[in-house]
């Protein structure tokens, strides 16, 4: 809209003629001095337009802006109150997580058929699977253990080979946001960072067994039941130091790092005082 030299008038300052405007200022010659004025809020209280057509153009503007102020107040309004819903979830987590003692045994390896391989590593999350048995039976379980500190380890063994072969296939920290107990789906989706995928060749060096042992029969490898169990938090250490040993790719490596060193900080493990691997493999 060019409105340069339209008359016009003003309560006070009586005619003028318009010199310049753009988006946001307008500037008016009065004779004895030129004013400026914010554009087009000055057409709503100040400012009188001579010109009828350009006077309707005008005030189809000032409606259009002012429909643009309400959508911005009411989507400010919104974000706020998003805001404060985050924050007090936030406040909420951290009053769960004042109060979490860390378990010794809060990481969790899971089996993973192909189809769940596919899974894990596309969609980045797992199913802890169904109740076998009792009252609640069918509904999912729940990784009760599982918090802010702990991993996921992928593993898999082939139907042909025997047990004591169970490799690493990859491993994730769980979601910043998810707390085992609450979770009613059974689904442990990973963190958005520390998530790593190994190679083939990479996974046929990381045997699972060389950092697991079951504790009443240390030398026995078996799985029995169920899609995953639980182990301990030095073990998971020890697996992604191994892992940053492993990688080769500098960006990779660096990543599998921070992995480590933010899983040692979540568990409270002083990376020098982390033992080396006592799997049932090398009982």
């Amino acid at each position: 809209m060019n409105l340069v030299d339209k008359k016009v008038t003003h309560k006070r300052f009586g005619t003028g003629s318009i010199v310049h405007h753009d988006e946001s200022r307008i500037e008016i010659d009065f004779g004895e001095e030129n004013k400026t004025f914010f554009f087009p809020d000055a057409f709503e209280k100040h400012l009188v337009l001579h010109d009828e057509s350009a006077a309707h153009s005008l005030e189809e503007l000032i409606k259009e802006k002012e429909s643009e102020r309400i959508e911005e107040e009411l989507q400010k309004e919104e974000e706020k109150e998003h805001l404060r819903k985050q924050q007090e979830l936030r406040a909420e987590h951290e009053k769960l997580m004042k109060n979490h003692k860390l378990h010794p045994q809060s990481q969790l390896v899971f089996w993973c058929d192909p189809e769940e391989k596919k899974l894990a590593f596309s969609k980045w999350k797992v199913f802890s699977g169904e109740i076998k048995s009792g009252k609640n039976k069918g509904k999912p379980n729940k990784p009760s253990r599982l918090h802010q500190n702990s991993a996921v380890l992928l593993t898999e063994r082939d139907s042909d080979t025997p047990e004591k072969d169970r490799k690493v296939l990859g491993v994730f920290m769980v979601d910043e946001e998810f707390i085992g107990k609450q979770s009613e789906d059974g689904i442990v989706p990973a963190h958005s960072l520390y998530r790593i995928q190994l190679t083939e060749q990479e996974s046929a060096k990381m045997n699972f067994w060389k950092y697991y042992a079951n504790e009443k029969n240390p030398d026995k490898m078996t799985w029995n039941t169920g899609k995953y169990r639980y182990f301990d938090n030095a073990s998971m250490a020890q697996i992604l130091r191994d892992i940053v040993s492993l990688k080769s790719d500098p960006e990779e490596k660096e990543l599998a790092q921070q992995f480590f060193e933010h899983f040692c900080k979540m568990n409270q493990i002083m990376e020098q005082e982390l033992p080396e691997p006592d799997g049932a493999l090398l009982q």
